[in-house]
């Protein structure tokens, strides 16, 4: 049996789902539940983690970014796309919006989302509102609940559990343009050492979202057991799996229109002195071949 080390920020149902089929496949993956992106790419760059559920923005800034957050870049890869945000969204706390925007790490990820939906309600950073950095999902939810910051971006479970408490959802990803909130992600190194694994890995995850797409019912038990999700609320976050503007992608593809969204919201949100272009991002191996 083969054990894979995979980082998540979440959760995760879709693996919750595929536990079955990884075993039958000789293949057991470990959740490793992130405290924030860039710990989260330490612990890949270091080999203590061998792939990562995480946003495709962190993998093209710890590729391409000089002055990404660690510092430091490094040969990481996008070997498959899992999701398009999975409820992703903007959401302020019962008091509504005031001054504070709760993020994961102020230069990246879901951190450009919050910006972004923002700016389009004519709020903007440093000017009406400050960033707060906090690191993953669930605990920004919790300090958004708490009052302790007055909107974040959740999805994932997170926002149902959010919302469940008086939580608001003010705007959606979807707004933005196609989008793909995770993807599967490893470095060369773990390439070389894991690539059967993963390339298993990728295969269960293939027809797990099949499995899901077609029979969403099978995914009930692991939403409750996963996130804590029960009866209407559970059955929402069971139609966001299947969504296709922000649920579970068929084939993993990342297509050139999501990689444009990304880039175009790091070239707009970034305080960093590196421009990208689709051509040059997909030129320099961001995407893993096959």
């Amino acid at each position: 049996m083969r054990t894979i080390r995979l980082g998540t920020f979440s959760p995760s149902v879709l693996l919750d789902v595929a536990a079955e089929a990884l075993a039958a496949a000789g293949l057991t993956v470990v959740e490793s539940p992130a405290t924030s992106s860039a710990q989260q790419f330490t612990d890949l760059f270091t080999g203590r983690l061998d792939a990562a559920f995480t946003n495709p923005d962190n993998v093209l800034a710890y590729r391409l970014v000089p002055d990404n957050p660690l510092g430091r870049t490094g040969d990481v890869r996008i070997l498959g796309a899992i999701d398009r945000g999975l409820g992703l969204g903007l959401f302020t706390g019962p008091a509504g919006l005031r001054r504070s925007l709760g993020v994961d790490v102020a230069g990246s990820g879901f951190a450009f989302i919050g910006y972004e939906l923002l700016a389009r309600t004519g709020l903007l950073r440093d000017v009406d509102y400050q960033v707060s950095p906090l690191g993953s999902t669930p605990r920004r939810a919790r300090a958004l609940i708490a009052g302790e910051i007055d909107c974040t971006v959740l999805n994932a479970g997170n926002d149902l559990v959010a919302e469940e408490q008086g939580a608001v959802r003010v705007a959606s990803v979807t707004e933005i343009g196609p989008y793909v909130g995770t993807v599967l992600a490893a470095t060369a190194d773990s390439l070389a050492r894991n690539g059967d694994a993963l390339s298993t890995l990728l295969d269960v995850i293939a027809a797990t979202v099949e499995t899901i797409r077609s029979h969403p019912a099978v995914a009930t038990a692991a939403i409750t057991q996963r996130l804590g999700l029960t009866g209407p609320t559970a059955a929402r976050h069971l139609a966001v799996l299947t969504d296709p503007l922000q649920g579970l992608i068929s084939g993993g593809t990342l297509d050139q229109d999501d990689l444009r969204t990304i880039v175009s919201l790091r070239n707009r949100h970034a305080r960093s002195t590196t421009t990208l272009t689709v051509a040059d991002t997909l030129a320099s191996g961001l995407l893993n071949p096959g």
